[in-house]
């Protein structure tokens, strides 16, 4: 078997050190103490972020803000399902946006081409608002890992914040690598109606991650 190759390593604003690895067409981020957050062949769980919130949503030319470019899976799968989508996506590390063109343009292609893609916090973005749908794939979820910050976006004032930055009838869809028993409540709180949805990392394989889908009232 291939050895992983360390390309290149990133830090966050909270001085949390990422690495990116590649092994023959196989690529990886991880802390730099080991723990994978993501991998360019386990996508399902991202994919279904784009595809569920689409469903429910059911808009034409919808304009659309992903949290977190990541590896581009939820990009993809929300180009796919909706052409005609406007998009932007916000990402807090730069060197996530560089190594999308750099290492990873295998893995990434063209599907930044049109696409809106801004340094920053996807919280600051939200206040523009008029979003039909916000995908938020953002640290591991509401149990986050290298952002304090993130705890503010899942809080039930981060919520109403999201809520404000919809549309009547918009969605907001979040991300998350474990299920948390209270935040399906937190949403509902915040004005959606909310479904939980268990999914694969992979799309037949892998652990299971949670989408929550949230309709506003």
């Amino acid at each position: 078997m291939l050895p992983w190759k360390l390309l290149d390593t990133a830090t966050t604003p909270e001085g949390e050190v990422l690495r990116l690895f590649q092994r023959g067409t196989e690529f990886s981020i991880r802390l730099q103490g080991g723990n994978e957050l993501m991998n360019s062949r386990l996508s399902g769980s991202e994919e279904a972020l784009a595809t569920l919130a689409m469903e429910r949503l059911g808009r034409a030319a919808p304009r659309v803000l992903i949290g977190g470019l990541g590896m581009g899976f939820t990009l993809r799968a929300l180009q796919q399902v909706a052409p005609d989508a406007r998009i932007e996506v916000a990402e807090i590390v730069p060197q996530l946006i560089r190594w999308a063109t750099e290492h990873m343009q295998p893995v990434f292609g063209d599907c930044l081409s049109g696409v809106q893609v801004r340094l920053g916090d996807v919280a600051r973005l939200m206040e523009g608002g008029g979003y039909d749908a916000i995908l938020l794939d953002v640290d591991n979820g509401p149990d986050g890992l290298t952002r304090a910050d993130n705890d503010e976006l899942y809080s039930e004032a981060g919520l109403h914040a999201a809520r404000s930055a919809l549309t009547p009838g918009g969605v907001l869809a979040i991300w998350s690598a474990h299920p948390d028993k209270r935040f399906a409540k937190r949403m509902q709180a915040a004005g959606f109606a909310v479904e939980e949805i268990g999914v694969r990392a992979g799309r037949k394989r892998g652990a299971r991650h949670v989408i929550w889908v949230g309709v506003s009232n």
